[in-house]
This record gives structure tokens, C-alpha cells and sequence, in this order.
């Protein structure tokens, strides 16, 4: 999907991003950077977030979402990641993401589904160290 990265004063410059979302991870997407270099990184993060984006601005850590403000001439989701080294912000266009989240998404986990994929008892001997 195309995305656009803000590089300052009103200036983007056009940026491939692919969301991909897996059933063994069925709380979080991941956000790639497919042509950039591997210190760009891969972002993991709540696919409650990005729905929840779309809708009213989200979050409240490494990744924030606000979603198109008609007010001020922007059509595309806009999200912020976060990290050590900076901040990036990106023009995500809402009608792919949100078809990619129902067909893609919601069709594989439907919302609400996620915790029956868990296997709790493992993650708790995980966490406890039981390894």
C-alpha cells in the first residue's frame, strides 16, 4: 500500500508500507517498511489501535493514530511511530486500510475472537519463567 512520509513544512514523499496480520499474533499487526533499509524496522502493534484510529485519535505510546481531518484538508489516516532514534509521521489512505482490515483482518480473527487463539496457560508459564 502506498503511505507518505511527512518530511517537514508541509513536504511527503511517497513510502511502500505493508500491513500484515497472522493468527498466531491475533491482537497485533505489524506496519513494514518493504523498500526501506532494515534499520527503518518493523512496527508491532495493537490492531484494536489501528481500527480504533480510524474512527478517533488513538493511542497513547510509541504508535499514536488520528484519523482524516477533513478540517484541514487531510483525507488519510495519520500515524506516528515512535522510537529511540525519532519520530515518523505517515499518510496511511483509509480506504485500503479499512478494506484490508475487514477482508484481510477481521475475516482470518473476527473482533472480540482474539483471546480464544490464546493459549493462557502457556503465556502464564511463559511469564513466570517456566519456560
Amino acid at each position: 500500500m502506498g503511505a507518505q512520509l511527512f518530511i517537514g513544512e508541509g513536504q511527503f514523499i511517497d513510502l511502500p508500507v505493508r500491513f500484515e496480520y497472522r493468527r498466531d499474533a491475533p491482537f497485533a499487526v505489524l506496519l513494514e517498511f518493504p523498500d526501506s533499509d532494515e534499520a527503518v524496522g518493523t512496527w508491532e502493534f495493537s490492531r484494536d489501535l489501528l481500527w480504533e484510529g480510524l474512527h478517533k485519535p488513538a493511542g497513547l505510546g510509541d504508535v499514536r493514530i488520528w484519523p482524516p481531518c477533513h478540517c484541514h484538508g487531510r483525507r488519510q489516516l495519520r500515524i506516528m511511530l515512535m522510537g529511540r532514534d525519532g519520530t515518523a509521521l505517515l499518510d496511511v489512505p483509509v480506504k485500503p486500510l479499512r478494506g484490508w482490515l475487514r477482508s484481510r483482518s477481521f475475516a482470518l480473527v473476527p473482533r472480540g475472537t482474539e483471546s480464544e487463539l490464546i493459549d493462557w496457560d502457556a503465556e502464564l508459564s511463559r511469564l513466570a519463567g517456566d519456560r
